[in-house]
């Protein structure tokens, strides 16, 4: 483990730090906010998963979320989007390959060798914050976009292991659609009944979800025709799931977005967690 840098915040500490990941077999880095409660023992915890094209970095300076999780008493996990390095496998495009790893464990060459986001962030990563002062017996998660994806993806197939759920602007259907698609033939092949653990519509009306879930989507999000909130909606109806679902008018897809139902979310995530 490398500590990158490390900054006083909020009464508390954002760290960035770097380790050798098995799983990814590459190096891999994630910011780790813990507030001042964590010098006293471990605090729960809320992973925020990002979207295409970010890092572990756009998150955590944008989002403005180390403010209302210092008031909660909160740590947060900032994990990168994909493994990267000049070994590690890259596409042209901006939708696949480093900053697109989807949280899925890639089966399909050139992938299959790094691209295992899915045991990153729900096997490898949670090991290390938990020696580092995370309770992982409280834990909740959220996510943007591509995150919001993984964010439902992993809590659907985790049962238990998330006191609540959150996403905002998630990609709700990506199996029917071009940002999903795309990504998981690429990495899962084109056997589609391999894909359906990753489609959050089909999961929430398969199998359901066991924690509160907020989500948020702006009415003018640029890229909602992807998203397909409307396909998540009927699912969650269909299942009768305990769920807040919100269409904010005016917002787009961007961090102004994020940040200004952040508090909220984090609220949220706080009076699950106690």
């Amino acid at each position: 483990m490398k500590t990158v840098s490390e900054n006083a915040c909020f009464g508390g500490t954002q760290g960035v730090y770097t380790h050798a990941s098995e799983v990814c077999d590459c190096d891999m880095t994630f910011g780790l906010f813990l507030p001042e409660e964590a010098r006293a023992g471990p605090v729960p915890v809320l992973w925020y998963l990002s979207g295409l094209t970010c890092t572990h970095e756009n998150a955590m300076v944008k989002a403005g979320a180390q403010a209302w999780a210092a008031e909660a008493g909160i740590a947060l996990v900032f994990p990168d989007t994909s493994p990267r390095g000049d070994s590690v496998a890259n596409d042209e495009a901006y939708d696949l390959g480093q900053g697109a790893g989807f949280y899925v464990n890639a089966t399909e060459n050139p992938w299959a060798p790094h691209f295992q986001m899915w045991d990153y962030v729900t096997t490898e990563l949670p090991a290390i914050i938990g020696e580092m002062g995370c309770d992982l017996d409280r834990q909740a998660i959220t996510g943007h976009s591509m995150g919001g994806h993984g964010a439902l993806t992993i809590a659907m197939a985790h049962p238990g292991r998330f006191k609540s759920v959150s996403a905002f602007a998630p990609i709700c259907n990506p199996t029917q659609s071009d940002w999903g698609r795309k990504q998981l033939t690429a990495y899962l092949g084109d056997d589609e009944s391999t894909w359906a653990r990753h489609d959050a519509t089909t999961q929430m009306a398969q199998v359901g979800l066991d924690a509160p879930l907020l989500v948020d989507t702006g009415t003018n999000d640029q890229f909602i025709d992807l998203l397909k909130p409307e396909t998540f909606a009927a699912a969650v109806a269909l299942r009768r799931q305990q769920a807040v679902l919100r269409l904010q008018p005016g917002y787009d897809h961007s961090y102004f977005f994020v940040s200004t139902f952040m508090p909220d979310h984090i609220a949220f995530h706080a009076e699950a967690l106690g």
